[in-house]
């Protein structure tokens, strides 16, 4: 007997061609049989057609669960099994471990530095670590083995480099360069974790991020030698990846990047992606520029891919607490004051003037989209002069008050002590960039992802951008058919990872799947909630549209309500993932 039947849904499964009206049986959480309207599919008759339960999906359609690419679920999913919000808006498979930062391996003495280094440099909030986490693990698959049995989302991590260093060196993991025994050591350890499941090595190179500290954090001190020898140990296993992180992801590849990019995916034959390439047609010869690396990769007989988002995400912004302003070219050493300083020095027109020139510097990167101070929108206040300014543009209210922008910005900010939210304006929701990034979608060499969904929970909500994502092309927008949306979101990333059996509707497949109404798939706006250990504020938003989840055959949510079930499967590198070929 069956497990469940979906009846005549619209399948749209995953692999780019045409939807269809089908029954799609479950058994033993895979797929028994796809059985188009008018004619009976090989293997539907192997397990009869009677199920325990079964429903009408007329008018509904049938996807398989999304893959998100890069996401920092590493501790959440010990407090939380669903990953909030991506279960509930079809995500069935995460991959975690990414940036250089995974949580293991890990030595007793380093679980308080591990912590506030994620707290720093990934925006969680360091109680929820303290409290939500067991921290009992030693190596990578006592880890892995922690959160077997416990998950309701597919999980692949990646082994992260800092902690790879931190365990081979100690302190001097931050600052040192290996000797032959310590980097002999940390090869030896990648080999464990690769050998336990990890998928592969994560890095990075970025000056954006440092530990608990302040200082660069210990992936950021080695040298391209090491870097090559870890991502020839990625090669000798089975289903791996790298993931890296450079400087240039966000301020554009230098010569020096591209040229380590593309020795690491050659020395590791293994495909290489970066997080995360930004779309905007005021700059368009800006993809042209970064997708370059992938063209010097394939040339090598190697693979580099990048991750780019489909939607929008918004990210608030503080003066008050660390964001993406204090990595702006002189920023960080006042957003760093004390508050009281901090407000002093803010208030110096001089100063400001010099905040101004580093922001708008070709130094800033990608970061020059948040240097719109007069297009920022007025969050959460606290004072009793913000009162009524909660929705209004700082524009607005500094041609009230007769002064400039980011002068206006700082005083209302200062009468809330620095806690004011403030939200920038995209400066990219224009249609020329909605058109650059459909073209961008179709290179060979770009994935969509990026959501960094369990990261910088109170700043940023990315994990709903599948369901943003096809209302937008369903009923927006519409740049991309419903199939080719579904494929981008599903079987490309299953692909890339090598995934055995997911990412397509498809007979003797591992039954993820999303039944969602077509009509209304959606995600609602982020709003604030505190239900983090220690009762810790994150951004939530919640689905619209989605009648069901499965995951490995189990509904885990009907009707953005969470069933309570528990079938994630942890998925290890060469058991759950085949090697791909770079060519490819």
């Amino acid at each position: 007997m069956l497990d469940h039947i979906v009846r005549r849904a619209t399948v749209v499964d995953g692999g780019g061609g045409p939807a269809y009206v089908a029954d799609v049986g479950v058994h033993d959480g895979r797929i028994a049989f796809v059985r188009a309207a008018g004619r009976r599919r090989a293997g539907a008759g192997r397990v009869g057609e009677r199920a325990r339960t079964e429903e009408d999906a007329h008018g509904l359609v049938l996807a398989p669960g999304f893959v998100d690419p890069h996401t920092h679920y590493d501790a959440q999913l010990f407090w939380d099994p669903c990953a909030a919000p991506s279960l509930t808006h079809g995500v069935t498979t995460v991959v975690g471990g990414n940036c250089g930062f995974s949580l293991a391996p890990l030595h007793p003495d380093d679980a308080d530095y591990t912590r506030r280094m994620m707290s720093r440099v990934e925006g969680m909030s360091l109680r929820a670590l303290e409290e939500g986490a067991p921290w009992t693990w030693a190596s990578f698959g006592d880890y892995l083995a922690a959160l077997d049995g416990r998950i309701a989302v597919n999980a692949g991590f990646m082994a992260g480099h800092c902690a790879l260093r931190r365990r081979a060196m100690g302190e001097q993991a931050v600052g040192g360069t290996p000797d032959a025994r310590q980097l002999a050591r940390m090869t030896a350890l990648l080999h464990e974790a690769l050998d336990a499941g990890a998928w592969g090595l994560s890095t990075t190179q970025s000056h954006t991020h440092a530990d608990g500290d302040g200082r660069p954090v210990a992936s950021r001190h080695a040298r391209p030698e090491e870097l090559l020898a870890l991502c020839r140990a990625v090669g000798a296993h089975e289903g791996t990846q790298v993931e890296a992180i450079v400087s240039g992801c966000l301020t554009g590849f230098s010569e020096a990047e591209s040229a380590l990019l593309t020795a690491m995916t050659t020395a590791a034959r293994r495909p290489l992606n970066w997080n995360v390439l930004t779309v905007d047609a005021a700059a368009p010869e800006r993809v042209t520029r970064q997708l370059a690396v992938s063209e010097r990769a394939r040339a090598a007989g190697g693979r580099v891919v990048a991750l780019t988002m489909p939607v929008l995400t918004p990210m608030n912004m503080s003066l008050g607490s660390y964001c993406a302003l204090n990595l702006l070219p002189g920023w960080g050493g006042i957003l760093a004051l004390p508050v009281p300083e901090r407000i002093d020095r803010l208030r110096d027109a001089d100063v400001r003037a010099a905040m101004l020139c580093g922001a708008r510097s070709p130094e800033a990167g990608d970061l020059r989209r948040l240097t719109d101070f007069g297009a920022y929108v007025i969050g959460d206040t606290w004072s009793k002069e913000n009162d009524g300014l909660t929705g209004r543009t700082v524009r607005d209210i500094a041609a009230e008050r007769g002064t400039d922008p980011f002068a206006c910005l700082v005083e209302i900010c200062a009468a809330d002590e620095l806690r004011t939210v403030l939200w920038p304006t995209p400066t990219d929701d224009d249609p020329a960039s909605w058109e650059l990034r459909r073209r961008t979608w179709a290179h060979p060499d770009v994935l969509l992802g990026g959501s960094d969904a369990g990261a910088h929970l109170d700043r940023m909500c990315g994990a709903p951008y599948p369901t943003r994502f096809l209302g937008d092309c369903l009923r927006g927008r519409r740049l991309l058919p419903l199939e080719q949306a579904v494929r981008l979101l599903t079987d490309a990333p299953a692909r890339l990872f090598g995934l055995r059996g997911r990412g397509r509707i498809a007979e003797g497949h591992h039954a993820d799947l999303v039944l969602f109404d077509p009509e209304r798939i959606d995600a609602a706006p982020a709003s604030l909630v505190h239900d983090l250990p220690g009762d810790g504020p994150r951004l939530d938003s919640r689905a619209v549209g989605v009648v069901s989840v499965r995951v490995n055959g189990v509904e885990t949510v009907r009707h953005d309500v969470l069933t309570g079930a528990l079938p994630g499967v942890v998925l290890r590198s060469g058991r759950d993932t085949e090697t791909v070929d770079v060519a490819g």
